[in-house]
């Protein structure tokens, strides 16, 4: 049976919002999570005039108790059947050198990775007593091999794609399936902050379609574009100093967030 009730953190922009969109349609219920009030509203009016049900929480994925109280009471209304843990930061280096500083580090470990993490955990026991359900992480490719101008970001999603991975051992016998999404660069206000090279860039619809497949079909992985991908992990089977020459040789900056 296709999901009927669907849960999507970062809904108020980038990846999230188009996940939103995609889903949205006659008989499902989103349940759209975000941080800015005005951009979620706009998401979830646009998802209701394509038929579907939406109930939209302005909520910082940070705050776990908050956040988890909401989802719990969400599940017990109508129960989830598919979580897409899909909001996410960026941050890097000062364009002068050094390192992020423990502020931005934190920011992002906080929303991508622990985040990520409030917005699951709440909801297994639930999914596991019903025998159902599916989980979509969002890693990255800077998650196979750190970046040198952003090692806290990569930090993050390393830790959301080894999260995912072992979630996905240890749910499948309950009948759960986790899907451990690695994408490469995909045009959303995020990477527009992104000052540098974009190898293989496609557009969020490529994205979300691509995305959306591996979904569907219940994959244990969707990674794309697979040669960047192959790219970061050959960088990471090498010699360190040579994987640490290319890294710091991939050089770009990441404009603070509005």
């Amino acid at each position: 049976m296709p999901p009927r009730t669907i849960l999507v953190t970062g809904a108020s922009s980038g990846l999230g919002a188009g996940l939103a969109r995609a889903y949205a349609g006659n008989g499902v219920c989103l349940l759209l999570c975000g941080r800015d009030a005005a951009r979620l509203e706009a998401v979830a009016q646009e998802c209701r005039t394509r038929g579907a049900e939406v109930v939209a929480g302005r909520f910082d994925v940070g705050e776990a108790d908050a956040f988890g109280a909401w989802l719990l009471e969400q599940d017990t209304a109508k129960p989830i059947d598919l979580v897409f843990a899909a909001a996410g930061v960026s941050a890097g280096t000062p364009q002068a050198g050094g390192p992020e500083g423990l502020a931005l580090a934190t920011m992002q470990v906080r929303t991508n990775l622990l985040g990520m993490m409030n917005t699951v955990e709440p909801l297994l026991p639930r999914m596991i007593a019903r025998g159902a359900g599916q989980v979509v992480v969002i890693s990255s490719t800077a998650g196979l091999r750190g970046l040198a101008y952003s090692p806290a970001y990569s930090a993050s999603k390393a830790g959301v794609r080894a999260y995912g991975e072992g979630l996905r051992a240890l749910l499948a016998p309950y009948g759960i399936a986790v899907t451990v999404v690695v994408p490469g660069f995909f045009d959303t206000p995020m990477t527009d902050r992104w000052k540098g090279p974009t190898p293989f860039m496609v557009s969020l619809d490529r994205m979300i379609a691509v995305i959306r497949r591996g979904v569907d079909a219940r994959r244990a992985r969707v990674v794309f574009p697979r040669l960047l991908a192959l790219g970061q992990q050959a960088a990471d089977l090498m010699p360190a100093a040579i994987g640490d020459r290319i890294m710091r040789n991939f050089r770009f900056h990441i404009e603070p967030g509005k």
